[in-house]
């Protein structure tokens, strides 16, 4: 079955980088065989699907990298509701997703539509010792590599993500890992990606997101592991000390990225602005 696909970029900097994600308005009538095998097609590293339309604003959504089909993506997100919105005009939407229901905002902006998702109820909890070594080991870090004051957790915000924060920027930026054997520990953990991170200022982290397990070396904006860091920053310095900041990510791969996070409460809102592609 041929399916028509948009390609939108999500979580565009200054109109410009983000990350691509492929857009199908009507895949009622696919199979899961269908939308995977067209997400391959593709090749970004999500394709999200709209299977129906049960109200006005209301959609269901499948999500598929080129090798999986995931609970929820981000990312992908932000893309559909502003092709959405730029198909049937600015308006609230929400989302059935294997996740949960997430609600969005879409609203014009200086730099052009602007969404807004709301997670579903996020948290973090302690990482198993053997697997913070096995992750260290995939990514060529040392314990001394770590932020001492951000430690390491699996975070939730719709999937699971392994947070771990780098000491240094240069740590960060030097990322080179075992593609597979990380690829095999997250999927044993569950993992989607892991949240490399950098905090620069108490408004402002940088981000890296390895996505093997979806097929694809890096993500240069995640929209699903920036819910998921707001709930863990919150859980780690409280609400009010997490409030509202900023991910730049994508800076290391050429496409930077900008999301723009409020941890003030259970449900995290992520925003960034998106284009067309081609």
């Amino acid at each position: 079955m041929s399916l028509k696909v948009v390609r939108y970029s999500a979580f565009t900097a200054e109109g410009r980088g983000g990350n691509p994600a492929g857009v199908v308005f009507d895949a009622s009538d696919a199979s899961a065989e269908d939308m995977l095998r067209t997400a391959a097609e593709v090749g970004d590293s999500e394709t999200a699907f709209i299977v129906a339309e049960p109200a006005p604003g209301h959609l269901s959504v499948r999500y598929f990298s080129p090798q999986r089909e995931v609970d929820f993506c981000g990312h992908a997100t932000i893309a559909t509701a502003i092709a959405w919105a730029e198909k049937a005009g600015a308006q609230d939407l929400v989302f059935d997703t294997a996740a949960g229901e997430i609600p969005i905002e879409v609203e014009a902006s200086p730099d052009g539509l602007r969404a807004t998702l709301t997670s579903v109820p996020a948290h973090s909890e302690v990482a198993d010792g053997g697997d913070i070594e096995e992750a260290l080991a995939c990514l060529g870090w040392r314990a001394e590599d770590l932020d001492p004051l951000l430690p390491v957790r699996v975070a939730f915000g719709g999937v699971h993500h392994l947070v771990l924060a780098a000491a240094t920027r240069a740590r960060l930026a030097g990322l080179d890992y075992d593609f597979d054997r990380l690829r095999d520990l997250m999927t044993r953990r569950r993992w989607i990606t892991l949240q490399l991170i950098w905090r620069e200022h108490d408004e402002l982290f940088h981000a890296r997101n390895p996505f093997p397990v979806g097929g694809v070396v890096e993500d240069p904006a995640t929209g699903a592991a920036a819910a998921a860091f707001g709930g863990y920053l919150r859980d780690v310095v409280g609400a009010e000390a997490a409030g509202r900041f900023r991910i730049r990510q994508g800076e290391d791969m050429g496409s930077p990225s900008d999301l723009w996070v409020d941890a003030s409460a259970a449900r995290i809102r992520v925003s960034g602005t998106g284009r067309r592609l081609g």
